[in-house]
């Protein structure tokens, strides 16, 4: 039996063309895919570092709220209520506006209290006396 010549041209490229034409071209759509996923990769590396970011602000604000006070922000905050103390000590010694006329406010407002307690008992009063009485239970 004789042996049939095996053809060297591959059936899916021309014949005309080299193995290095071959290979560049296997070579560039190697690096255009490669493109293709580097872009896909870097747009998420950069959401992950954007989320990153994000995370590690919310804890830098998460530590500044847990941290005990320092020695200034004490100092800051004892100033403030000493000016605070003052100006209450201020409007304590002030004397009521009117002079003698000072005490008919309180006087005032007790009247007030007088009449809203009067007014209420009378509306308690006239309450009961629309008042039905219960009906009798029929009994059996």
């Amino acid at each position: 039996m004789a042996k049939k010549k095996k053809d060297k041209t591959h059936p899916t490229r021309p014949a005309q063309q080299s193995r290095a034409e071959v290979v560049r071209a296997a070579a560039a759509q190697a690096v255009q895919s490669a493109a293709g996923q580097a872009q896909v990769t870097r747009g998420r590396a950069q959401e992950l570092a954007d989320e990153l970011t994000g995370a590690a602000t919310r804890m830098r604000a998460t530590l500044e709220d847990l941290r005990p006070p320092t020695a200034d922000d004490l100092k800051r905050l004892r100033t403030d209520l000493e000016a605070l103390e003052q100006r209450v000590a201020a409007l304590e010694a002030k004397p009521a506006r009117g002079g003698a006329r000072g005490g008919s406010a309180a006087r005032r407002s007790d009247a007030a209290a007088k009449q809203t307690a009067a007014a209420a008992q009378r509306a308690a009063a006239k309450a009961a006396a629309g008042r039905r009485p219960p009906e009798p239970v029929p009994t059996d």
